[in-house]
């Protein structure tokens, strides 16, 4: 595999309903403001914590605004261990159009 993939909304949905680990990567407000349901926030402050604690081998779909920041991120994932790294298109905008989103 590439060292990430990217994947629709639909897709990335259906990834997290199977137990797929997600997570967001834009700003704190943001996230605080809404995120996908069981989304975790991740920064440059707790990004080092979920790296050495997180499962590698379960997959991990990522997200930010619009789909450009996460593709950076799931590469970064990927070159940190993790095996199957996905970028969501369309990020987060996409998804609260289609699908519920939880305040934070």
């Amino acid at each position: 595999m590439a060292e990430f993939e990217r994947i629709s909304v639909d897709a990335a949905r259906d990834m997290i309903d199977a137990g797929a680990v997600v997570v967001d990567v834009r700003d704190e407000d943001s996230y605080r403001s809404a995120h996908i349901p069981g989304a975790l926030y991740l920064d440059n402050t707790t990004v080092q914590d979920f790296i050495e604690s997180a499962d590698h081998s379960a997959p991990l779909v990522i997200y930010c605004y619009h789909g450009n920041s996460s593709q950076g991120a799931a590469a970064f994932f990927h070159e940190k261990g993790f095996e199957k790294t996905y970028s969501v298109d369309g990020g987060f905008e996409e998804w609260r159009t289609r699908f519920p989103v939880e305040p934070g």
